[in-house]
């Protein structure tokens, strides 16, 4: 995974960006996004109005994608959020229930039923509701990692 943030130039991290679009669907049988019939896909992704994170299958997985509704949310630079173990997105009392969450979505390819409290980089806590979680997977079953889909979350 490159560390450069998405552009024109990189053609907004095409071959991650497919990876996440393709296994979202394998799974949930659901578009992560439309179709751009005007416009390219992996910049509607980067560029869409929800979040969309993903972390790598490192024992302690770092963050390695967060488009612009992202890094607005968790008051995060691309620079920045590439290099965090994801974990230290969670407040340290909910590290337990993260886990477990991670172990569900490991054991069912995807949850579409989280709710918790994250924090921003300046430590603000926000509340994330009905978040769908997926292991990134290619057309071959490897395992890339696990991303989210963050459709709500208000301030708290």
């Amino acid at each position: 995974m490159q560390n450069n943030e998405p552009s024109k130039y990189n053609n907004f991290l095409e071959t991650h960006a497919k990876k996440l679009i393709d296994s979202f669907f394998r799974v949930t049988k659901k578009r992560l996004i439309d179709i751009a019939t005007d416009g390219n896909i992996y910049q509607a992704l980067y560029e869409a109005p929800f979040c969309v994170v993903s972390h790598n299958a490192d024992s302690d997985p770092i963050f390695n994608y967060a488009n612009k509704a992202a890094q607005t949310a968790f008051e995060m630079h691309w620079d920045d959020f590439i290099h965090l173990p994801s974990r230290l997105s969670a407040e340290a009392i909910t590290q337990e229930e993260r886990q477990k969450l991670l172990a569900r979505v490991t054991q069912n390819d995807f949850i579409d039923d989280y709710t918790g409290v994250r924090i921003s980089s300046t430590g603000k806590r926000f509340f994330i509701e009905d978040a769908i979680v997926w292991n990134i997977k290619d057309e071959h079953s490897h395992y890339h990692g696990q991303a989210a889909v963050i459709y709500k979350y208000r301030h708290i």
